[in-house]
């Protein structure tokens, strides 16, 4: 009777808390209503047995995965105005992929039935004197151990990728060298050059560099030697 009584409360919370997540407009509040489901869903893998796959949703999913999310929209200026410009657009198409996901889950809903002895069929069933998360970790890292570690190299290089892909090194950015500073000379970067007694600058040959013209806004009023040629100076 406690057993059914809490099933029943979580899911009904989990539920809520679903739909929550799809219906808030607020982005912290859906995060928060995810991280109230992953418990819920914890809650439920309890009461049938699986304690492993409930300490895993909680540590996993809301110690990291949702926290990471919750930081993210915080911390993030993500304007979320500009991502829903295409949600008309993109209606039609959502609105038919989500009618076919629920036609294919009430086929499957409809014809599940389940089998008394279905729990000693399974291919590997559980010890009697193992608990589940003891017979997880014997079967997952004595037979299936080369395929766990091939996704954990699956995820390290899918992880590497996503850094190489959104890393981008601004190209404006000045950046000192230090190499290049001690390789540097004074004939490099000084030149000596002979002037007469009242020669100017013009009288050596050194132009004096000029703004771009659209470099100057236009809305400002021009000064003499700044994006227009004062009196005497030919552009």
């Amino acid at each position: 009777m406690i057993a059914a009584l809490a099933f029943y409360v979580f899911a009904a919370i989990l539920l809520g808390s679903a739909a929550g997540v799809v219906t808030s407009r607020n982005p912290v509040h859906s995060v928060l209503f995810l991280i109230l489901a992953f418990f819920n869903a914890a809650g439920l893998f309890l009461l049938a047995g699986a304690e492993f796959l409930a300490l895993i949703l909680v540590i996993v999913y809301v110690g990291a995965v949702a926290v990471l999310f919750l930081f993210v929209v915080m911390m993030l200026d993500v304007n979320f105005t500009q991502l829903r410009e295409g949600y008309q657009r993109y209606a039609p198409i959502g609105a038919t992929v989500g009618v076919i996901l629920l036609g294919e889950l009430a086929l499957v809903i409809g014809g599940w039935r389940f089998l008394p002895a279905a729990r000693g069929d399974g291919a590997s069933p559980i010890p009697g004197a193992l608990s589940n998360t003891g017979a997880l970790g014997r079967l997952i890292y004595t037979h299936y151990v080369f395929l766990f570690q091939t996704a954990g190299l699956i995820l390290i290089v899918s992880m590497i990728g996503a850094i190489v892909l959104t890393h981008r090194t601004p190209h404006a950015t000045r950046r000192q060298s230090i190499p290049r500073q001690n390789a540097r000379t004074a004939a490099d970067t000084l030149v000596v050059m002979p002037a007469a007694l009242g020669a100017g600058i013009k009288t050596l040959g050194i132009l004096r560099p000029r703004p771009e013209p659209a470099l100057v806004p236009a809305d400002e009023p021009h000064e003499h030697g700044v994006g227009k040629p004062g009196p005497g100076e030919h552009g």
